[in-house]
């Protein structure tokens, strides 16, 4: 979460349960990280930040860890779902949960919690970064302390956590967003993306893949005219869609690879002359895209379980602090009711497929 073979992975055990025939399930390419399911080199190559210390995969999970979850920003529904996950994971865990974090998502919103949090001496720091340089000090400040580094969801720079839980590959991700536009546009006509903040490392990572998707010969009747934020928020991104669809008239489908920025788009259009003559697609949550697939808005768009994020965060955060992992590759921990996970390249831990949502299968799903 290989995608070019959309539709045709397994459903995994990590997301809502549903019967398979219902599921489009996108499979992975390939990865610098690994699911449960699959296997990883099994070389010495260390993950990024990974410590000299030699990792014991019997030793027990520790009890009372304090375990605290910085996502992007409070009260955006797609964080508080990844935070829901990792709050059910330290649970399960019988360690002490915490949840801190800015009301915007600017690139150094976040470096003050991270300061708090080493004051308080808490044992792992769970982090979807706003920007992957912003808070790299702040974070090898708090490893410095002993404090074990999860990023996931967006990732920091690799030298300034331990290990980094991936939704899906990279590749992955941005080939679906282009494989569902270009069949919601017959492979024609303009499009435009609308992203969360620019320097959102899992967007601006997604965006590149995409880009480069749409070089090929196959993509060739599909052009790129723009590429705006909406910096996760409601109404500037309900203004961004609209002024896509003012400047550019003969736009085909706005994607948005951020659930804040799908939201507000099929909101915008649904109400709009545009809705049925321009496409929206791009990562949502089933819940908040329900009634835009209902009314004939969106025919489809992607994600993975949101909470299964923050759930193998936090049992990432568990497995390093008590030294079962120390974040190099080829080390593998059981991560609770998802199973067990292999690390792969440069600290990075896969948690699977997205899947494609349509009208066919969303009432399946609740989150």
């Amino acid at each position: 979460m290989s995608l070019r073979s959309a539709r045709a992975g397994t459903f995994r055990r990590g997301l809502v349960p549903v019967a398979a025939g219902l599921v489009l399930a996108v499979g992975l390419s390939a990865c610098g990280g690994t699911t449960r399911e699959s296997t990883a080199d099994q070389g010495d190559s260390s993950g990024g930040g990974a410590s000299a210390a030699t990792a014991d995969p019997n030793a027990p999970l520790k009890e009372g860890l304090k375990i605290a979850f910085l996502p992007k920003q409070l009260n955006n529904p797609y964080s508080d779902i990844e935070a829901g996950g990792g709050q059910a994971a330290v649970t399960e865990l019988k360690g002490e949960y915490k949840l801190v974090g800015p009301n915007d998502a600017s690139a150094s919103s976040q470096v003050s919690y991270i300061n708090t949090l080493i004051q308080q001496q808490q044992d792992v720091i769970g982090i979807a970064a706003n920007d992957p340089n912003a808070v790299c000090p702040s974070l090898n400040q708090a490893r410095d302390a002993g404090i074990k580094v999860v990023a996931f969801d967006s990732d920091a720079a690799k030298q300034c956590r331990d290990v980094f839980v991936n939704q899906a590959t990279t590749e992955g991700i941005g080939e679906t967003l282009v494989k569902m536009t270009s069949e919601l546009t017959g492979g024609q006509g303009d499009i435009a993306i609308l992203s969360a903040t620019p320097n959102a490392t899992n967007q601006n990572a997604w965006i590149a893949v995409m880009e480069q998707e749409l070089k090929k010969p196959e993509n060739a009747g599909m052009k790129l005219v723009a590429t705006v934020y909406g910096n996760d928020d409601d109404q500037k991104s309900f203004q961004e869609a609209q002024g896509l669809l003012q400047t550019y008239p003969n736009l085909k489908a706005i994607v948005s690879p951020t659930t804040v920025g799908i939201a507000a788009t099929a909101r915008y259009v649904s109400s709009s002359s545009y809705k049925g003559k321009v496409a929206v697609t791009g990562l949502g949550t089933p819940n908040q895209m329900r009634e835009f697939v209902k009314d004939g808005t969106v025919s489809q768009f992607a994600l993975w379980n949101p909470a299964d994020i923050g759930y193998l965060a936090g049992y990432a955060g568990a497995a390093l602090a008590s030294g079962q992992i120390t974040g190099k590759q080829g080390e593998t921990f059981t991560a609770g009711k998802l199973g067990k996970y292999t690390i792969g390249t440069d600290g990075e831990i896969v948690l699977g497929p997205p899947t494609v949502f349509t009208a066919q299968n969303i009432d399946q799903f609740n989150f």
